[in-house]
């Protein structure tokens, strides 16, 4: 592992941007993700071992960024002191028009989501720039395949208040 990311690796967080969507993730390693999404235009999807350019920018400020499969490009900054996270993403028009198509375990579909991708259309694409707040964090470990296991659902009331 990175020396750099020590205090970021391992570590679960949920969090809602500003405009009410809900997302969840374990940084698994320094190169890898697992998410899942429980609110907004795909909010039902989840992911494992997605893979990412993982950096830290300072002291408690990390960057991940990604391609996905589906045509979609992320890039999110986490700065753990302030609790708060920058996200951006870029969906490509397919996933604006039907991204019901999307919401499912995309590592059992990737070949289908290389096909949604192939066909497009990719432009124009829905930029999505917005601030969250971390409302919850713990750490489990590096690589642990139990954090994020199955399909989003409700989530308990303790991973919404704020915690520490």
């Amino acid at each position: 592992m990175k020396k750099e990311l020590k205090d970021l690796v391992g570590k679960h967080f949920i969090y809602t941007y500003d405009n009410g969507w809900q997302y969840e993730v374990y940084i698994k390693n320094d190169t890898t993700f697992d998410y899942r999404i429980h609110s907004g235009i795909v909010g039902g999807r989840w992911v494992k071992g997605q893979e990412a350019y993982i950096v830290a920018l300072a002291d408690d400020v990390y960057k991940i960024s990604w391609d996905e499969p589906t045509g979609t490009c992320v890039s999110l900054a986490f700065n753990l002191a302030t609790r708060r996270i920058h996200g951006t993403i870029f969906f490509p028009a397919w996933i604006s028009k039907t991204p019901q198509k999307t919401v499912c375990f995309q590592n059992e579909h990737l070949p289908l989501m290389n096909q949604y991708r192939d066909q497009g259309p990719t432009y124009p694409k829905m930029v999505v720039d917005e601030f969250a707040t971390i409302t919850f964090i713990e750490d489990c470990g590096a690589d642990n395949e139990e954090v994020i296991n199955c399909a989003p659902s409700a989530l308990p009331e303790e991973y919404t208040k704020r915690k520490n």
